[in-house]
């Protein structure tokens, strides 16, 4: 059984996977009880694979589960696709993660990846297997903390979807200004990227990507899983070499 945990910037989320398929998924605190927990639920686990964003210390896991078998994604990996990208060392295991998922759920296509978490990214990869790059956007709790922040009366406000287009009070006004940009900076990218690529396949992912999915109205795949079945997907390819 693969562990894979994936350390975003709002979130842990721990996936376990057998034989390529996943079985369960979990969030969880980064403590040493809750993974102590998991180690005796789970005995059978044989590869703990970290993809962290944030740089938390993970040094507790060697005392749970035996050294050899944790592994960090890192850019001196093996990959399923070839990479354009001019910084690798700068790309983020997380977008690797998610290119690496749609090279081997979607081979032979142009596809676009939306992940809508903390930031919003949009990820290209071509049908001949190239990762060309992509666009890094805030995402919706760094709106509404921005305008809090950078204001000196704006209130913070709750990430909730309204279905309205005027707000009528300020809290309202904030949740229509802030879901609306992301819905027509996404419907906007899309467009864009689906008259530069012939027969684009468009995934959308992350925390926010349900939420976001039913009022898109082009051809879309919402998967909220896509990124650890991609990084379970490397760990596979890398693991005779570790």
């Amino acid at each position: 059984m693969n562990l894979i945990i994936d350390a975003g910037n709002s979130a842990i989320k721990l996936a376990f996977f057998e034989a390529g398929a996943l079985v369960l998924t979990k969030h969880v605190d980064p403590i040493y009880q809750n993974f102590k927990v998991i180690h005796a639920e789970y005995p059978q686990i044989s590869s703990v694979l970290i993809c962290d964003v944030r740089g938390l210390d993970w040094g507790f896991l060697s005392n749970i589960f035996e050294s050899k078998i944790i592994f960090k994604l890192s850019s001196s990996w093996r990959f399923p696709f070839q990479s354009e990208y001019k910084t690798p060392k700068m790309l983020g295991t997380d977008r690797v993660g998610l290119v690496a998922a749609a090279s081997k759920m979607y081979p032979n296509q142009n596809v676009l990846i939306v992940d809508i978490g903390s930031c919003i990214t949009f990820d290209i990869l071509k049908q001949d297997n190239t990762y060309i790059g992509g666009i890094i956007s805030p995402g919706y709790n760094i709106r509404y903390k921005g305008l809090k922040e950078f204001t000196g009366k704006l209130p913070l406000v709750e990430n909730e979807m309204t279905d309205k287009r005027i707000g009528d009070d300020t809290k309202t006004s904030i949740q229509v200004g802030v879901f609306q940009g992301v819905f027509y900076e996404i419907t906007g990218q899309i467009e864009y990227f689906r008259k530069k690529y012939k027969n684009l396949t468009i995934i959308l992912t992350g925390g926010d990507c349900l939420q976001l999915s039913k009022r898109l109205k082009n051809p879309i795949f919402a998967h909220p899983n896509f990124l650890v079945k991609g990084l379970d997907y490397i760990l596979e390819l890398n693991k005779k070499q570790l």
